[in-house]
């Protein structure tokens, strides 16, 4: 997957038409859907990002959102922003070649639709796969969704170029308010995912697993049911440290994953990504800034602490 070509103009056309007409974005879920769309169906499926004449130097983007209770307006602020998260991406070559995949997360002791997981997608498919996404709500209201399903699936039924050819890691970006379980269940990988997985998983392990292959991040936006809730943060930051990170406005988590890809790639630093959004009249600045300012020292101690031999004409390399 990941051909063609991102459209503004064509993402334009299909918001006019659908406000002309009353549609909504979120078509298959607001017209009673309660299955996961095929497009969406994660059973027996591996996700691929891959390189092509068009997209020689592919760079996996992988978002994956909680939609149970307060989370469930999330997607529907990210289809909104789209353009400006492919613009930065693009336009201001926060990263070459991007493939963005979404994804969303629920709770499998409960719910009917507990992981969607769309492809890696380099044109307007990817607003598709987000309009395909069953928005269900529910949730086992224990603080606790089956954040683990969705970082199984992303360590083991996923396969990029970026790491097979280039041993670059890929950004995976999770947005939720709530604990993973503690360990992936067979049971549940079985009849949501299938694969033949025997015994069950720590959280530990499957991290240590998707963190080899990917760059991943945790978002706990304002608004959410747990918004600031300690004991989320504490448990996020324990498991991926500085990149746990907390947002005080929902509307700025496009901007925040852009101008984190930009920072990993070394393309820019805060300041510069943070000039970029005002450039772009951007209302996310303030929260951007407080979210990545820990993250932003850390890319910096990191590039400086990078042997020479670690280099090239074009950059420093991310491992």
């Amino acid at each position: 997957m990941g051909s063609g070509m991102w459209s503004t103009d064509v993402y334009d056309a299909a918001d006019r038409y659908r406000r002309a007409t009353g549609s909504s974005a979120f078509a298959y879920s607001d017209g009673g859907a309660r299955v996961v769309h095929p497009a969406l169906d994660p059973r027996d499926a591996v996700r691929e990002s891959r390189d092509s004449d068009e997209h020689p130097q592919s760079t996996p983007v992988a978002v994956l959102f909680d939609v149970t209770g307060s989370m469930g307006h999330v997607p529907r602020t990210l289809q909104a922003k789209l353009p400006q998260l492919l613009g930065l991406l693009l336009r201001q070559g926060y990263a070459r070649d991007p493939q963005i995949m979404f994804g969303a997360i629920g709770d499998a002791t409960c719910d009917r639709v507990p992981l969607q997981v769309g492809q890696f997608e380099s044109d307007n498919r990817m607003d598709d796969d987000l309009g395909r996404i069953v928005l269900e709500g529910g949730g086992g209201g224990q603080m606790t969704e089956s954040y683990e399903l969705a970082l199984y699936f992303m360590a083991r039924h996923t396969v990029t170029d970026s790491w097979s050819k280039r041993g670059r890691r890929g950004y995976l970006f999770i947005i939720g308010d709530e604990l993973a379980y503690p360990k992936v269940k067979a049971a549940e990988v079985a009849r949501r995912i299938g694969g033949g997985l025997r015994e069950d998983v720590p959280l530990r392990q499957i991290v240590d697993e998707v963190t080899q292959r990917w760059d991943t991040y945790y978002l706990l936006p304002a608004g959410s049911h747990y918004a600031g809730n300690r004991k989320v943060l504490d448990f996020w930051r324990g498991l991926l440290g500085q990149n746990a990170l907390e947002l005080d406005d929902l509307d700025a988590v496009c901007e925040t994953i852009a101008l984190t890809v930009g920072l990993g790639e070394q393309a820019i630093d805060l300041d510069g990504g943070l000039r970029d959004l005002d450039r772009a009249g951007s209302t996310a600045t303030g929260t951007v800034s407080k979210a990545l300012a820990r993250l932003g020292n850390t890319r910096r101690a990191e590039v400086a602490q990078l042997p020479a031999t670690r280099s090239t004409g074009g950059g420093v390399v991310r491992l």
